[in-house]
């Protein structure tokens, strides 16, 4: 059984590892399907007096409106049209005088984000995803010793790129709510980290005859039902958010929800597997006495 734990936890590594370097590469040639809140342009929020199909809709739309545009449901019978900056004109667009009025075109909301405001989000998201990411890092620096703090900075890295590579794939807008899930992802995969982390170390230190491996397997047994409960009801809780929240909240939803699984995943995999291989041992805990030390525990 222990050498299966093993071979289960090698396998997951070397797949997490793999993952993420196939992560960046398409992350890289796709890139990300950037929100209303980042490019900038015309949001129109219109409500109808009859139902219709996204399709037939978008095909009305595609007669009156120039230029391109992205439709997206809110909810019932609630409609958004983005379309990005023409001419870098603030004024909308009044392409809904030409629709049919048989449709019962209302109008809810009509803005424009400049361009400018959306560099900013850009800069100043970015920022604060990379002085998280860095205040975790030195954390987890004074928390652990540096192979587990390691460790677990390698599996927070591998909780964002794998959500990131999932709405590159899938072709999702990335808005501020996604922005919003992956820093909660941070926080999330931090914590059940920083558990079987604790553990790790507090096994390691006490069963110095042990081998890593077997104490890391101990380890991972007296934690793995917590993580798998705490998991469970997260991921509930989510599906939830996903399922009744409406339109605007399923990125946010979606994020969160693989953030999550995926979290779970790469604190068994990465977090608890990858110390073994950077050469941990009961050793690193030992404390080394100086010359004036002994030879005050040498003295009668």
């Amino acid at each position: 059984m222990r050498d299966l734990w093993q071979t289960l936890r090698t396998s997951g590594l070397a797949l997490s590892l793999i993952a993420m370097i196939l992560s960046c590469v398409l992350i890289s040639q796709r890139g990300l399907e950037l929100g209303q809140d980042f490019t900038g342009g015309y949001v129109t929020e219109f409500q109808l007096a009859q139902d219709i199909s996204g399709d037939e809709l978008q095909h009305q739309l595609a007669r009156h409106v120039s230029g391109e545009f992205r439709l997206s449901a809110q909810g019932a019978l609630h409609w958004q049209v983005f379309q990005p900056p023409h001419n870098d004109s603030p004024t909308p667009l009044n392409w809904h005088t030409q629709l049919p009025d048989n449709l019962g075109v209302e109008i809810l909301d009509s803005r424009f984000v400049g361009a400018q405001i959306g560099a900013e989000l850009i800069e100043q998201g970015g920022l604060a995803l990379l002085v998280s990411v860095l205040a975790v890092g030195l954390y987890l620096i004074v928390r652990f010793e540096w192979r587990l703090a390691v460790s677990a900075s390698l599996a927070l890295l591998h909780d964002v790129l794998i959500t990131l590579v999932f709405f590159a794939a899938t072709g999702m807008e990335f808005d501020l709510t996604v922005l919003a899930a992956l820093l909660a992802i941070i926080g999330y995969s931090l914590n059940d980290s920083i558990v079987i982390g604790d553990k790790v170390r507090e096994l390691v230190r006490a069963r110095p005859d042990s081998t890593v491996s077997n104490t890391i397997n101990v380890a991972l047994g007296s934690t793995l039902g917590r993580t798998a409960i705490t998991s469970l009801t997260t991921l509930t809780t989510i599906a939830a958010l996903w399922w009744l929240g409406g339109a605007s909240l399923q990125g946010f939803a979606s994020a969160l929800f693989i953030g999550v699984a995926v979290g779970t995943w790469s604190s068994v995999f990465v977090s608890a597997t990858l110390p073994q291989w950077l050469g941990l041992s009961h050793r690193n805990y030992q404390r080394t006495l100086s010359e004036q030390e002994k030879q005050q525990l040498a003295e009668p």
